[in-house]
């Protein structure tokens, strides 16, 4: 606390980040990255953009990362995206941020699951929007007629974090039919792996004008530590959001991370490999669980959630944590007993089973 604070600042719960602990030998299962390096082409074009001898970075990037929006425009071409259908901005963190500011602040409350990314309730303390939390299903599923009330907005990831669970195709699209004088924001962080089809809603895009579906190359594209993200939608939900970006940032990508996610964007060979690799070891990861014992929800994502009906949650995650393994583990009602387990190697997925068998003896 502090005489200086703001009284925002005062009010705010800031998202509390994965842990990124710096200890040598760890199996780290903790933050949803993706196991794998990124395409070589990306790596290939941010050397190519940094030059032998950096003169690049005293340039400023392209402030609308033109680059970038016609390498997503073109990876979506089959859905005919055009690049003044994207937003690109500094991780899907920061198109959130500014979806929330530009789309989401009116005077009606937003509608958002109960459980599910914590980051949206921070940006609603953050913007002032007010929002209601819809309660999961029994089987922590979202439930698409719970939403049948007024509202100033509408925000799921889908899949849910940290559930895993995914919603059809056709559910978003009654969702999104059924309120076309709000906005409906479809997070989808981990679509990339959802199965060996992506059911992705920017199929939906073209034909509703109120339909924002924001994505990010930190997961599925392996570039976590570029930041790099990107929303499609209508055109005139794209200029809400420039408006914004631009009387806040004008340059959130910076050279490298254009030419990196704009190569990425474009190597479907490393995207599909490493995608359906994660798939089949999280199908493998789920099965080795349930014989030891745990309870899995089925899981679009990178990630597994689980709970051993007779080892607390907490307990595990520390016994874990002894043998050099880190897992998540949210203090939170309704899922207090459960852990969120990200997908590794077959390698690492197999040291996490390793020690866990040797927990519950």
């Amino acid at each position: 606390m502090s005489q200086f604070w703001s009284a925002l600042v005062h009010k705010l719960t800031p998202y509390v980040p994965g842990e990124q602990p710096r200890l040598p030998g760890l199996v780290k299962l903790n933050t949803n990255e993706n196991p794998y390096p990124p395409s070589p082409h990306a790596v290939a074009a941010i050397r190519e953009e940094l030059g032998a001898d950096g003169a690049r970075l005293r340039l400023y990037p392209d402030p609308s990362a033109e680059r970038f929006k016609e390498a997503v425009a073109a990876h979506f071409a089959g859905l005919a995206i055009t690049p003044a259908q994207v937003f690109v901005g500094n991780g899907s963190d920061e198109v959130l941020a500014h979806t929330f500011m530009a789309l989401l602040k009116h005077e009606k409350p937003i509608l958002l699951p109960d459980i599910t990314y914590s980051f949206y309730p921070v940006y609603c303390g953050l913007y002032g929007v007010q929002h209601i939390s819809i309660p999961l299903g029994e089987h922590f599923e979202v439930r698409i007629d719970d939403y049948n009330r007024e509202n100033g907005g509408i925000i799921i990831a889908n899949p849910n974090a940290p559930t895993g669970h995914l919603l059809p195709l056709a559910e978003i699209e009654r969702l999104v039919a059924a309120h076309r004088k709000s906005v409906v924001v479809i997070d989808e962080a981990y679509i990339d792996f959802a199965g060996q089809v992506i059911p992705t809603s920017i199929a939906l895009v073209n034909r509703y004008p109120n339909l924002l579906v924001i994505r990010t190359l930190s997961k599925s594209h392996s570039l976590a530590g570029l930041r790099a993200g990107y929303a499609v939608g209508n055109t005139l939900l794209i200029e809400a959001l420039e408006r914004v970006k631009n009387s806040f940032n004008s340059y959130p990508l910076d050279r490298l991370a254009i030419a990196g996610a704009s190569a990425a964007m474009n190597d479907r060979e490393h995207l599909e490999k490493t995608r359906l690799a994660v798939i089949n070891s999280r199908t493998t990861l789920s099965t080795d669980l349930e014989r030891l014992g745990f309870e899995v929800l089925p899981s679009a994502a990178n990630f597994i959630f689980t709970r051993h009906p007779h080892h607390d949650a907490a307990q595990l995650a520390a016994q874990l944590r002894q043998r050099q393994v880190i897992v998540r583990h949210f203090t939170l009602p309704r899922i207090e007993q459960h852990l969120r387990i990200t997908i590794g190697t077959d390698d690492q997925c197999q040291v996490l089973v390793d020690a866990l068998r040797e927990i519950l003896g």
